[in-house]
């Protein structure tokens, strides 16, 4: 697979994740400046890696929180909430994630993490 095929399924698995209104506002806010992050993040993140076959977009949604989580990354954790819904994961399931980070990685640590997944979690979020 070429640059151009990665960027274009890259940017296919980005919306089918994230949704068009995400991936849009990020779009219209490139820059020259953030223009190859972008291009990074679509060819590589979404085109490379979430698109491998070895796990689902599910799994790779339970991976993602626990990172994000355990690193105290709220911001990004909050979209990959919104995403992991999208990926077919029910609350119920986010919960126990952010449950097993707590567990592991601190109670602090899952204490922000809730509390950013409630705000992602809040009605018109």
């Amino acid at each position: 697979m070429d640059d151009a095929e990665r960027t274009r399924q890259g940017m296919r698995v980005r919306r089918a994740v994230l949704g068009d209104d995400h991936v849009d506002r990020a779009i219209e806010g490139t820059t020259p400046f953030t223009e190859p992050f972008q291009d990074l993040i679509t060819r590589y993140a979404w085109g490379e890696i979430w698109a491998r076959p070895g796990l689902s977009r599910a799994e790779r949604s339970i991976v993602t929180l626990t990172v994000l989580a355990a690193l105290q990354h709220e911001n990004e954790l909050a979209m990959h909430v919104r995403a992991a819904l999208r990926n077919g994961l029910t609350e119920e399931q986010i919960r126990e994630v952010l449950l097993q980070v707590a567990l592991y990685a601190g109670v602090p640590v899952g204490n922000r993490a809730f509390a950013a997944a409630q705000r992602a979690l809040a009605p018109g979020s």
